[in-house]
């Protein structure tokens, strides 16, 4: 069998690696360790398919380092100790600190992680970790701490085109045929900035036909149609189904969220992804209709981290089910998006009222800072009228209340009955 195209052409320096200038370019981050020979640890966080694993390669065979690797998916503490015990008997009869890849490492569990602490203070190890979820949230903190962090771009188009005229100049197979691109809107919209979706691509299309080829966008989409599960499985799986989920939610469909949810676990998609866009959901689409929502959402995330699969579907489908049905509000989310708005646009430098102001010295006291200044909970109901904005946005109203759902049209009432008409 033909070794897939995306691996003929995996770049081995980086002369040849394409995208990601800002890591690799002149000047760059990833040049200066080769050229000072000396790399510390670090994680990649980028897409899938923009080069994590390659560049980890390109870094360890221009260091001459040994190298090491490890998929998340399918190790556990006792891989990870394994390695690190050969690790150290390199170490032993070589100056050179030997590099881990760990592919995926946001799906490593707490233990799993704390494996790794040791080996990578005492330098036993350098880390390189690859992920396509934010480290903030998926790597354990000391770990995270000993780790650089950089971040990986999806492909431009300009990236995809030098990608793929080097396939089909430099790939001894594909040279050996006569192949034309007379249209690539098609290859690159399917690629969806992943270079090893574009080269998966262009190795079905080749593979469907014989001799001569001219590829257009209706030869990409009738056979990228045919073949939908060799192509796309994660990235499908990853962006338009998740897509369908959050809509569906939204939408208050409990049914087509469900069946949305299946599909991506039974693809393999990380439990903690799912369980993090329900928690942003729940503030976004549903907020103040049903603040409850969001307690559940997080009691959710926590529950998925500490249990997993399998047994994790169940809470998911929980709180699936419950948000879908659960009344819908997105004020919360246009306010703060308005006032951001306005902030970010507005030229004038507004003085916060002096009575707001924190007297911390007697010089601001004098001055007026904090005078006239009424404590609510001194006031019957625990609230007085005063002015909060400054004086030139008196008046001025970022929130709207959703007079759609019950919750909402207390909380309008009683900001009427309160601010006497103040806020419309």
């Amino acid at each position: 069998m033909s070794t897939p195209l995306a691996e003929r052409l995996r770049p081995q320096s980086l002369e040849d690696y394409i995208g990601q200038q800002h890591l690799v370019g002149e000047g760059g981050v990833f040049r200066r360790f080769i050229e000072a020979g000396n790399v510390p640890s670090f994680i990649l966080w980028g897409p899938p398919g923009v080069g994590k694993t390659t560049l980890a390669k390109i870094v360890a065979n221009a260091l001459e380092r040994p190298f090491y690797t490890l998929s998340a998916v399918t190790s556990g503490v006792k891989e990870v100790r394994d390695v690190i015990e050969s690790a150290k008997s390199q170490k032993f009869f070589s100056s050179k600190t030997p590099l881990l890849f760990i592919d995926e490492i946001h799906r490593f569990n707490k233990s799993q992680q704390d494996s790794l602490l040791g080996a990578v203070e005492q330098g036993i190890i350098t880390l390189i970790g690859a992920t396509t979820e934010n480290p903030s949230f998926e790597v354990i903190s000391p770990l995270l701490s000993r780790c650089q962090v950089y971040t990986l771009k999806p492909m431009q188009d300009s990236d995809l085109e030098h990608l793929l005229n080097r396939a089909l100049t430099a790939d001894e197979e594909l040279k050996k045929r006569k192949i034309k691109v007379e249209e690539s809107a098609a290859l690159f919209r399917f690629a969806g900035g992943d270079a090893r979706k574009l080269l998966n691509i262009l190795d079905i299309i080749t593979s469907s036909r014989e001799g001569d080829l001219v590829i257009t966008d209706d030869l990409v989409t009738e056979v990228l149609q045919q073949n939908i599960a060799l192509y796309d499985k994660n990235g499908e799986q990853h962006y338009d189904v998740i897509s369908a989920f959050i809509k569906s939610v939204r939408g208050s469909d409990p049914n087509a969220a469900i069946y949305y949810l299946t599909r991506m676990l039974a693809g393999g998609e990380e439990p903690r992804f799912i369980a993090r866009r329900l928690v942003i959901l729940a503030s976004e689409d549903i907020g103040l209709a049903n603040p409850n929502a969001l307690l559940l959402a997080n009691a959710c995330f926590d529950t998925v981290h500490k249990i997993g699969m399998p047994e994790a579907r169940i809470t998911l489908a929980e709180t699936t089910i419950y948000l879908a049905t659960s009344a819908k509000s997105n004020s919360a989310y246009a306010a703060i998006n308005e006032a951001l708005a306005f902030v970010q646009k507005d030229t004038n430098l507004r003085p916060v009222p002096l009575h707001l102001r924190n007297a911390v010295t007697e010089l601001m006291r004098d001055e007026g800072y904090g005078k006239d200044y009424k404590y609510a909970h001194d006031f019957e109901g625990n609230f007085v009228e005063q002015e909060f904005l400054p004086e030139s946005l008196k008046g001025k109203q970022f929130y709207h209340p959703n007079m759609g759902n019950a919750t909402e049209q207390r909380i309008a009432e009683r900001i009427q009955q309160l601010w006497r008409g103040k806020y419309k």
